[in-house]
């Protein structure tokens, strides 16, 4: 299975927070899944650690040389991303959002995620 952390399930990840399901570490650390980094949620971080936001409290620089290597493929945004966000007919606001799902469509992943609008769309989203 190829994987796409959102933002958060990221941080999770990395840090080993509590917060990641069962199912969704045993997913990761499955050797036969590929997990690929969106250079979107490593954007998202930095400009909300930026802001102050308590849940973002994350090196980007750090974050992404861990995943790196750890066997993380980084995703790149590309016109045909953004374009795909823009044409999606789903309702959530958050354009990082957004880009995942347009990413994880068009490159036929399964999105890990938390949030219960990007699992309300449905496949390819999974929720953990």
């Amino acid at each position: 299975m190829n994987l796409l952390l959102d933002t958060h399930a990221q941080i999770w990840a990395a840090f080993s927070l509590p917060k990641l399901s069962v199912r969704a570490a045993a997913l990761i650390a499955d050797q036969g899944n590929r997990k690929f980094f969106s250079a979107a949620s490593i954007w998202e971080i930095s400009i909300k650690a930026r802001l102050g936001r308590a849940d973002f409290r994350v090196d980007a620089i750090a974050l992404r040389d861990g995943l790196l290597a750890n066997g993380y493929a980084e995703l790149y945004v590309t016109s045909a991303h953004a374009i795909a966000a823009a044409r999606l007919s789903f309702a959530h606001k958050d354009p990082f959002d957004r880009m995942l799902l347009a990413q994880a469509v068009g490159e036929k992943l399964t999105l890990l995620t938390a949030d219960a609008a990007l699992i309300a769309f449905g496949p390819p989203v999974l929720a953990i």
